[in-house]
């Protein structure tokens, strides 16, 4: 058993204190605990004394009694305290150990929170550098700024779009990057960000850009707004780009002029203004005369050059607040609206034709050119810029047909210019409107073959079923759907219709014949060729049952383009048949080298026969011709026995006309073919 270590030789309290925090400070691991155990040990003048961390009770060396304390702040446990070697221990030294564990407890905890604390700065302090490493790499320009507008933050990004330094910008106020603006950054700077636009800025090189900014709030960390955060793009490039676009989109090229849509907008705004003060205003519209002819004889250059200098000149004649525009062509507009009567506006028309008197001197050129002008009048005749320019023309078409002097030729619009277009415009609405409701239908007329007097094939003609009207003659509706284009939809419903009829008759058992179906030059295209295979694939339809028939008038335009979508039809087992043959002018060389089956002889040339002998001449002539290079022939319009008794003597195949059937439904037609409709001589 060890001797009582005497009193005085212990170590004092204030002493184990100092040692404490000196070991806690600066030892770590199995150190920081042996000093430990050897500060507890010499406090209490013990042989032993040991630090044992976390919960462990571990076995005391020696014989003997043993004195230990926990060592433990608030939440967390960091040890425990054992000493031994002394005879025995009493209620002084646990006392004493008990203050150690405590001063040794709160040192450790205090430098467990200092180390997180370190670790945490330490962690805020490389994302902190890692953020502003992202804000300096990224090509956005990106500032932050207090609630007055002065700037706390720069990046690099503000740096190269603005060229001042972080030094130089951090500190002033956002307004001095501003240009050519009102200053009122305190109106859309209090309104906490979110806020997205276009805005025109200054460099420190004094160059003024376009930038796209947007603006978040900059909030500290109860969520109370600070500041801003203001991003910048340039955006001039792209500025610039829909400048252009919009010069482009609303000016003619070649005058520089408005061109028709910007002139529909400037008159439709003049027109709101014309309203409001219960103004008059007028549209000039003004086609130039003899200009077609310079710029065909002369070239397109000198009649670019004309336009220019007419341009000019119209420009110079007008008011500044008047309206002038290029439409197309030779065409161009003028809008009047600050006049107090509309008869004005004639004086105004004949200073414009007055100031094209002079000649055009261009490339050694004298060049004379004229205009003709129309009128339209608001509000009587339109409240708004389509409707008066459309009635202007009509008005200018009219002067240039009752003005002995197109020069001089001025004239209003008056309603009954206006009949007749609104007739043609109410049926192609018609048009349209029976080609989406199933107004359509298609009828059938017969093609007899001469000699066996049987039905061998029909052609598939449109009809318009109107329901008030009844059915409206082809010669009021083909006519305007050529002009208008809706001769395409036309044809491809009437080829649609005839395949999935015949579809129907060949699976009902009826011999193969020709159903003929018109194609017009404007549905003659490279397209068509596949659009016919895959009506025939779609309907199951055998080839033999389709003919398709062209006019004249398609062969002129391209032979080489003609003649390959014809190639591509023919390799379909499609037939082919000229329509209308002898009223064209196509070349016979072309002939022989189309893939041509039938050629048919226009009823203008039936009609005569045989009284007429040039018709019978020509008839007989077609017929001789088509013989010798292999082709059928059929006449169209026979109404009498004399004309066919002509076209059999002639040789000609087939006929078709009244005196065998007018055209018929599909359900006449098909028992036509089911009786076998013979002629009765």
């Amino acid at each position: 058993m060890h001797a009582l270590v005497p009193v005085d030789a212990a170590l004092d309290f204030v002493g184990g204190t100092g040692a404490v925090c000196d070991a806690v400070l600066r030892l770590r691991g199995e150190a920081l605990h042996e000093t430990l155990g050897r500060i507890a040990a010499d406090l209490l003048a013990s042989p032993h004394g040991r630090f044992l961390p976390g919960a462990a009770i571990g076995t005391a060396p020696g014989i003997g009694p043993v004195l230990r304390q926990v060592v433990a702040g608030s939440t967390e446990q960091f040890g425990i305290y054992e000493v031994t070697g002394r005879d025995a221990y009493g209620p002084d030294d646990a006392r004493l150990l008990a203050g150690l564990a405590h001063l040794t407890a709160s040192m450790l905890q205090v430098h467990s929170l200092a180390v997180r604390s370190t670790h945490a700065y330490a962690q805020m302090e490389a994302q902190l550098a890692h953020q502003s490493q992202i804000l300096d790499q990224i090509h956005e320009s990106v500032l932050t700024m207090d609630k007055m507008g002065y700037i706390t933050s720069w990046n690099r990004g503000a740096e190269e779009l603005f060229g001042y330094t972080a030094l130089e910008a951090i500190g002033r106020n956002i307004l001095f990057l501003y240009a050519d603006e009102e200053e009122d950054f305190q109106d859309f700077f209090a309104e906490q960000g979110g806020r997205m636009m276009e805005v025109r800025r200054r460099k420190k090189s004094g160059d003024v850009f376009w930038a796209s900014l947007s603006l978040s709030p900059l909030r500290d960390l109860a969520e109370r707004p600070i500041g801003l955060i203001a991003y910048l793009t340039d955006i001039t490039e792209r500025k610039q780009a829909e400048e252009q676009l919009h010069h482009l989109a609303y000016y003619d090229e070649l005058t520089g002029l408005p061109n028709r849509t910007l002139f529909a907008r400037l008159v439709d705004q003049a027109l709101m203004v014309a309203q409001r003060n219960e103004a008059a205003g007028c549209v000039l519209f003004m086609d130039l005369n003899r200009f077609k002819r310079i710029n065909d004889t002369l070239g397109r250059k000198i009649g670019d050059e004309l336009l220019r200098q007419v341009a000019q000149r119209l420009r110079d004649t007008l008011r500044d607040e008047d309206v002038v525009a290029r439409l197309s062509g030779d065409e161009f507009a003028v809008g009047l609206f600050d006049i107090r009567q509309h008869f004005e506006a004639t004086t105004v028309a004949q200073k414009l034709q007055a100031a094209l008197d002079a000649p055009f001197f261009i490339a050694g050129h004298d060049l004379r050119v004229g205009a003709s002008i129309g009128i339209s009048v608001y509000p009587q005749d339109g409240s708004d810029a389509e409707t008066l320019l459309g009635l202007a023309d009509i008005a200018m078409e009219r002067a240039k047909q009752l003005d002995a002097n197109p020069d001089r030729s001025v004239a209003f619009y008056s309603q009954d210019m206006n009949q007749g277009m609104q007739e043609r415009m109410r049926i192609e609405s018609g048009l349209r409107h029976a080609l989406g409701n199933g107004e359509l239908t298609l009828y059938y007329q017969p093609k007899f073959e001469i000699g066996t007097d049987r039905i061998v094939g029909a052609e598939a003609l449109v009809r318009w079923v109107h329901p008030e009207r009844g059915i409206v003659p082809p010669g009021e509706f083909i006519p305007l759907a050529e002009s208008t284009g809706l001769i395409v939809q036309v044809g491809e419903w009437v080829l649609e219709q005839a395949c999935a009829q015949a579809a129907i008759w060949q699976r009902a058992g009826i011999e193969p014949m020709r159903l003929a179906v018109n194609v017009s030059a404007r549905e003659f295209t490279p397209s068509l060729p596949g659009r016919v295979a895959d009506t025939l694939a779609r309907y199951q339809l055998d080839a033999s049952w389709l003919e398709l028939e062209i006019t004249e008038s398609t062969l002129m335009h391209d032979f080489e383009r003609v003649t390959a979508i014809m190639d591509d039809i023919h390799q379909l087992g499609v037939a082919l048949s000229l329509d209308d043959f002898g009223t064209g002018y196509s070349s016979l060389s072309y002939l022989k080298r189309f893939p041509i089956d039938t050629l048919k002889i226009d009823r203008s040339f039936t009609t005569g026969i045989p009284e007429d002998q040039s018709d019978c001449a020509i008839a007989g002539t077609i017929v001789s011709m088509a013989q010798q290079l292999g082709l059928r022939v059929i006449a169209e319009g026979v109404e009498t026995l004399e004309q066919l008794a002509f076209l059999r003597t002639s040789g000609c195949d087939e006929v078709q006309g009244y005196l065998y059937s007018k055209p018929l439904p599909a359900a006449d037609f098909e028992r036509s073919l089911r009786e076998n409709w013979l002629l009765v001589a």
